[in-house]
């Protein structure tokens, strides 16, 4: 049996297709524009970086292969001790992050799969602390730091905000996505509540716990307010306290040191600190948008 198409409704159907076709081009022309004008500065500061000291002066906007030097480089690492503060932030990322990593979790399994007297009471207690202003909690973390002798110690760096709250919020509600009757056969089987936690849990929640890893690399690397407060001491002192710093390094280094050569060693040694959050977040962009999706519904 021959069927037909009203020619109303083709035309309308055209002219839907062509609107949703209109719209995504709006959308895509709207997000080139977000991107190109976020991504400008860092561009900008990462070839000015390349260029002579007088010409970011000079001629700020233009670019010229020609004149590609590694002479701000050069002065940046001989003034300034970038390789110290590489260090200090690896190893607070390296024993932080896994601080972070494991115990945040396993205190969100707890929240999500498990009741107890004063449960919610005690989660509300955790997000209350997110609403508290970090400077609030700097005088007090400072004398605990004071009393056990820990200020300008790798504990200091460490320590206090190891187990974060937004941490635990997020990983509880990608846990509390998980399906009881899992964890059911695990206890069936016998496996113990821990064998429960690392063998059924942790592999069903990879994707969060990748977008969590990528958030705490970022806050820990580019945390700079507790560092300069409890790391005064140049050897202490992490990659961003030593950023901070580079002016006065460079000038005390090099006495007389105008402001052109200055600027191009912070243009230096800014994109030199930049580009490891630029590979991680390149290489694990997708881990991390879909850890956020896993994080968005339940059920």
């Amino acid at each position: 049996m021959a069927t037909s198409t009203l020619p109303g409704t083709t035309r309308k159907s055209t002219h839907r297709g062509a609107q949703g076709a209109g719209g995504r081009l709006a959308a895509h022309a709207f997000l080139l524009v977000l991107t190109v004008a976020f991504l400008a500065p860092v561009a900008w500061a990462l070839l000015s970086a390349f260029k002579p000291a007088n010409l970011i002066i000079s001629d700020p906007l233009v670019f010229d292969p020609r004149t590609v030097t590694l002479d701000n480089f050069r002065r940046m690492l001989a003034d300034v001790p970038l390789g110290l503060g590489f260090l200090n932030t690896g190893v607070v990322l390296l024993v932080k992050g896994s601080l972070t990593l494991f115990f945040a979790p396993l205190a969100a399994y707890g929240f999500a799969k498990y009741d107890f007297r004063g449960k919610n009471l005690i989660f509300g207690a955790v997000l209350i602390t997110l609403m508290l202003p970090t400077i609030v909690l700097i005088i007090p973390l400072l004398l605990q730091m004071k009393e056990l002798g820990w200020v300008n110690t790798y504990q200091a760096l460490i320590l206090p905000g190891a187990i974060d709250a937004f941490a635990i919020f997020w990983m509880r509600q990608v846990i509390a996505a998980v399906p009881d009757e899992l964890l059911a056969a695990a206890r069936v089987d016998g496996c113990t509540e821990f064998g429960i936690f690392w063998r059924v849990v942790l592999p069903v929640i990879r994707p969060g716990l990748a977008g969590l890893a990528v958030l705490t690399v970022m806050n820990i690397y580019n945390d700079f307010v507790w560092p300069v407060v409890v790391a005064s001491s140049d050897r202490m002192a992490t990659l961003q306290v030593v950023l901070s710093t580079l002016a006065q390094n460079i000038s005390g280094n090099r006495i007389g040191a105008d402001y052109a050569t200055v600027t191009g060693e912070l243009l230096a040694a800014t994109s030199v600190a930049i580009l490891p959050l630029l590979v991680i977040f390149i290489a694990l962009q997708r881990h991390f948008i879909n850890g956020i999706l896993s994080g968005s519904v339940k059920g």
